[in-house]
């Protein structure tokens, strides 16, 4: 039987959302869904999700959840990984709390940044470990990373890992409609053309009909930064480098060296950023789950609509021949001329019988390009750390991660590596 392996599976909400789309897609239904979580309680409870939902949509998917990870893969044809090594308790609280001593504050602290390395290295070991048991007992599986970092994570299993793997983000999906509702435009009818790296992709062209969209965009935009509103970071990033990005404005405040700053106190409150947003939507998740458990778990009635995540379209499309297109995380083969070759991109891809098709985009616009890199430093020098297990270069990483040193002096960015280091004690492999 064909087999759908899902790691991290007690991610309740986002199981419900990419396990139920594969419910409800014909080309998946004599696939096992297999299940697997270290954490046992939500694993169940996940499972009884599907279960629910695969009754009321009469699928003919086989859910089967196992204790061993080795046993879930065993066979798979796609594995799709959801995990969060450490959690928001110990890890995040760490990730946050820590920087704070040294006056260095972060939003969401899960791409780059001091946040983003030190996530990187507790979860890359886990992926070596998944990747070692898939050359064993499922070779050949395409690996579906929905994992955050996404760019350094999916460049580890395509690279070290040896893992054909496709990075997915949501942010690519929302780009358009979330600009043109920030903007009060119409969406319908809209092209668009997006490139660059996760969380930092481009939205180059935008279009309708063949016209141009972005000097009416500029307009609207110029007119919306006069009051205050929960996107005012990226719109300033647009008027400022003339092209609008994927990712949240909370994610790119923390990006940048422009906007979280202890000198200028003011900017927090004129682009309306939130601080330590991450930390309170995990509280609030954890306080939520109370309720929703009820009405997922224990819901006889369950149904589910297939929804915009990408991993049931990317299945279909190999398992049917028909194409589907999706903005995916990928090796950067020629891809992007002016990012390095050594870094993972997103693009616009094309997924077939043959599997997934990046795009060729060339050079993008130079000063986009320029802040790519500014980010790519700091993944590049996170995967060597990961790769060598040298302190080295987790202060490498950090001093040139531009938030981090725009804020920092190099001493105490060193010093605050040292302390994350000790804090997260048996989170992180030895370095030496």
């Amino acid at each position: 039987m064909p087999r759908i392996t899902f790691i991290g599976a007690g991610s309740t909400v986002f199981a419900k959302n990419v396990l139920g789309d594969c419910m409800l897609t014909p080309a998946l239904q004599d696939f096992e869904l297999a299940l697997f979580d270290i954490d046992m309680q939500r694993l169940q409870e996940s499972e009884q999700m599907l279960r629910n939902i695969k009754e009321n949509a009469r699928s003919r998917c086989t859910i089967k959840s196992y204790a061993d990870r080795r046993e879930a893969l065993q066979g798979a044809d796609y594995v799709i990984n959801a995990i969060q090594v450490g959690g928001y308790d110990p890890c995040t609280i760490t990730d946050f709390e820590i920087p704070k001593k040294y006056g260095l504050r972060q939003t969401i602290a899960d791409t780059v940044g001091i946040g983003g390395i030190f996530r990187n290295l507790r979860t890359i070991p886990v992926l070596e470990g998944i990747a070692r048991d898939m050359h064993e007992v499922c070779p050949n599986a395409l690996f579906l990373n929905y994992t955050n970092p996404m760019a350094v994570l999916t460049n580890w299993m395509n690279t070290y890992g040896g893992i054909e793997t496709v990075g997915l983000c949501h942010s690519v999906q929302v780009c358009i409609r979330d600009l043109f509702l920030h903007v009060g435009m119409d969406p319908t009818g809209v092209t668009g053309r997006i490139a660059g790296i996760n969380h930092m992709a481009w939205l180059l062209e935008v279009t309708r009909e063949g016209v141009d969209l972005y000097p009416e965009i500029k307009r609207r935009a110029r007119e919306k930064q006069k009051e205050k509103h929960h996107d005012m970071v990226r719109l300033e990033m647009m008027l400022k480098f003339g092209y609008y990005i994927t990712e949240s404005s909370e994610h790119n405040a923390e990006y940048h060296p422009y906007f979280i700053k202890k000198n200028y106190p003011e900017l927090i409150e004129r682009f309306n950023i939130p601080l330590d947003e991450y930390p309170r939507r995990c509280v609030n998740q954890i306080n939520k789950w109370k309720t929703m458990k009820n009405d997922l778990v224990n819901n006889k009635d369950l149904q589910h609509k297939r929804s915009k995540e990408y991993a049931s379209f990317i299945m279909e499309a190999i398992e049917t021949n028909v194409p589907f297109k999706i903005g995916g995380n990928v090796m950067n083969k020629g891809l992007i001329t002016n990012l390095p070759k050594e870094a993972c991109v997103e693009v616009p891809c094309l997924v077939d019988g043959s599997g997934v098709n990046p795009t060729y985009i060339g050079d993008l616009p130079p000063q986009c390009a320029a802040l790519n890199r500014t980010n790519i430093n700091t993944q590049l020098l996170t995967l060597e750390a990961a790769r060598t297990r040298k302190k080295e270069h987790i202060y490498h990483a950090a001093l040139l991660d531009p938030h981090t040193s725009a804020e920092l002096s190099i001493d105490d960015i060193v010093s605050l590596c040292d302390d994350l280091i000790e804090a997260h004690g048996d989170w992180l492999p030895q370095f030496s």
